[in-house]
């Protein structure tokens, strides 16, 4: 009995082993910034590597950096990983800046594609300026999580201090030169070959031989929910969220039962929402797109002389500017999406709520308000009383002064069902 089940636990165990041992190269790409829907895509495929048993895993970065805490949520996983990771800066022109250069610092294997770069890793704040005692707090406390990695990968600590502490940046050849990354590599081919029969240090001190000869490469896509949730966080996906929120609810509200504006806003603002849990929001930006709004309300009861107008776009441009609180350039919101956003948004509601002050103002034409001032015709003499026609209806009238039978009159109240009319001039 004991034969088959060891049978087939030997069996299992050869299958297992084959498989591990034809495990494909997964390369998976952070091209952009990094967010927490590009971080954990990574962490997915190291997972995923991790369970088939690859014998390397490629992380290919272009990217001028991103959050902070995106950043360690790969390199933490980069850490304690069974695969070992190698990070590929490339093709030629790509960069790793900031956030890039620390992942880069911290992986098992580092190179670098000619005609590329990495370094300015300074940290910053949101809006680009902290106090000068933050600042020094930052940033030292980045220094010291960079050398932690750096020594511990055997790399240039020297060096990597002075990505962090002077903004410096550094070619692929002084990369090299200064001990920062492994090797230069055209591509992720020749990347393998390189590293054929490598002996690679992890972090915890175990050393793996790399075997890579006649491996295959596979590439490691973003899951549908990820491509969504990547095309999302955008900051002028957000702004335009934002902005369709406001404007939707808007023309709900001021036209109650239109449902299609109430349906479409709602459902913008719940993708604002849930966008603002992968790119930090500013509570100031949202607030003074809010005033804008607001402001543009009031030009239509305030007469400013377009000086309310003014103000909610320069209130709306400012709120835009520091709606997403991100350290880098890429993640905030540009000009070409800003300035016709504001414009448009400016023009819709002040149109928009012109129509709805008109057509209050607008005389009514229906019930007793609306019966005043009609024309009609008395039907029999009015002296002073009588029947007349108006609006097509027969009414019984009381006349301020004689009326002759077929004689015009004009409805000046209406008293119950019976119309107060005078002779029509």
């Amino acid at each position: 009995m004991l034969k088959p089940a060891r049978s087939l636990l030997a069996a299992a165990g050869l299958l297992l082993a084959v498989g591990v041992a034809g495990a494909a190269v997964p390369v998976v790409e952070l091209v952009g910034v990094v967010h927490a829907v590009s971080a954990g895509h990574v962490v997915r495929a190291i997972e995923q590597a991790d369970a088939a048993g690859a014998p390397l895993l490629i992380l290919r970065l272009d990217t001028p950096g991103g959050l902070d805490s995106a950043m360690r949520e790969i390199i933490d996983k980069m850490l304690n990983c069974r695969t070992p990771v190698a990070v590929f800066v490339g093709p030629s022109g790509a960069r790793a800046d900031s956030a890039g250069f620390i992942i880069t610092i911290a992986a098992d294997l580092a190179a670098m594609a000619p005609g590329t770069s990495i370094g300015a890793a300074h940290p910053v704040s949101g809006m680009g300026q902290m106090d000068e005692v933050m600042s020094k707090k930052v940033t030292s406390a980045t220094a010291a999580y960079v050398r932690s990695k750096a020594e511990r990968r055997g790399r240039n600590v020297a060096l990597a201090e002075k990505a962090v502490m002077e903004s410096q940046s550094f070619t692929e050849k002084e990369a090299l030169d200064g001990k920062l990354i492994d090797l230069v590599v055209k591509d992720v081919p020749e990347l393998l070959k390189a590293l054929d029969g490598r002996e690679v240090r992890r972090f915890d001190g175990t050393t793996v031989t790399l075997h890579l000869a006649g491996e295959t490469t596979t590439a490691v896509a973003m899951n549908w929910r990820q491509q969504v949730l990547s095309a999302i966080a955008r900051p002028e996906v957000l702004f335009l969220l934002l902005l369709g929120a406001l404007a939707g609810i808007g023309a709900e509200i001021s036209h109650p039962g239109a449902l299609f504006p109430g349906i479409l806003g709602v459902l913008c603002l719940i993708l604002f929402l849930f966008a603002t849990q992968i790119i930090p929001v500013n509570g100031a930006g949202v607030l003074l797109i809010l005033l804008a709004v607001v402001l543009f309300a009031l030009e239509v009861k305030v007469p400013s002389y377009g000086l309310l107008t003014v103000g909610g776009i320069t209130a709306m441009i400012l709120g835009a500017m520091m709606l997403v609180d991100a350290p880098i350039a890429e993640m905030r919101i540009g000009w070409a999406t800003l300035i016709p956003a504001a414009l448009g948004m400016a023009a819709g509601v002040t149109a928009l709520l012109r129509l709805v002050v008109q057509a209050q103002r607008r005389v009514a034409t229906t019930g007793e308000v609306g019966m005043i001032g009609q024309i009609g015709v008395a039907e029999t003499s009015l002296a002073p009383e009588g029947w007349v026609r108006v609006a097509g209806e027969r009414w019984k009238a009381v006349a301020e002064e004689s009326v002759t039978a077929g004689q015009g009159v004009q409805v000046a109240a209406v008293d119950g069902l019976t119309l107060r009319v005078r002779k029509r001039a």
